[in-house]
């Protein structure tokens, strides 16, 4: 394996070649908000716009799951422009996410409650107000719920059902302002031919995609 080291928040690293910034930085204790990016897929989304970096030599901040380590590389999380960039992002996602925590199956374990942990941010929107999506909770399936009012748009379900898993039940619907993630012609899952595998419910970041207990739904408030 080859190596070569760089430099995060005056940090100097070693890491393996070929490997993006996002997941060299978390392997060496330097946290980097994002949703969409998981190390599986050599094409991430770049979607939630939450893992913007500053690299010394380019004009301006750069997704760091998109962006491949080069040796000598200087890399800085936390400059004014990023800061700002991220912040504006989270808040874009706070705007359509209701804050239900303490009903959430998400709850304590959650990357949107981690990441303003993280980053000293608030889960409440300071800037934009929230505008929420009040759409059916799909239950039909024996093991998991979906509950689409709680999904960021991720991509990380339609990802591993797609490319790992290979069945192709979960895709993004619809366009703009109205996408959801769901089924062909948005049917319950129950109807589609997902299988018992749960990877969709393992890797969603937020709970809008939880299993069931012992056969029984996990309380969710129906918004």
């Amino acid at each position: 394996m080859k190596t070569l080291s760089l430099t995060i928040n005056e940090k100097k690293i070693v890491t393996e070649k070929g490997k993006k910034v996002l997941w060299a930085a978390l392997e060496n204790g330097i946290f980097i908000p994002h949703l969409c990016a998981i190390e599986e897929n050599p094409s991430p989304f770049g979607s939630c716009r939450l893992c913007f970096v500053e690299i010394e030599g380019k004009e301006e901040p750069v997704t760091s799951c998109t962006e491949e380590v080069t040796d000598g590389m200087i890399v800085n999380t936390r400059t004014e422009s990023v800061l700002r960039l991220v912040r504006m992002a989270f808040e874009l996602i706070m705007s359509r996410h209701p804050i239900v925590c303490k009903e959430c199956p998400a709850n304590k374990k959650c990357a949107l409650q981690n990441i303003s942990h993280e980053m000293g941010f608030k889960l409440k929107p300071k800037k934009l107000p929230q505008i929420l999506p009040n759409l059916p909770v799909d239950d039909s399936h024996s093991l998991f719920t979906y509950n689409p009012n709680l999904c960021v748009l991720c991509g990380l379900c339609v990802y591993i059902c797609n490319e790992i898993v290979k069945e192709a039940v979960l895709d993004f619907n619809f366009r703009g302002f109205i996408t959801k993630v769901g089924t062909f012609q948005n049917r319950p899952l129950a109807e589609s031919k997902c299988n018992p595998c749960l990877k969709c419910v393992e890797v969603c970041p937020v709970g809008a995609l939880s299993k069931k207990v012992s056969g029984k739904e996990i309380p969710l408030t129906r918004l």
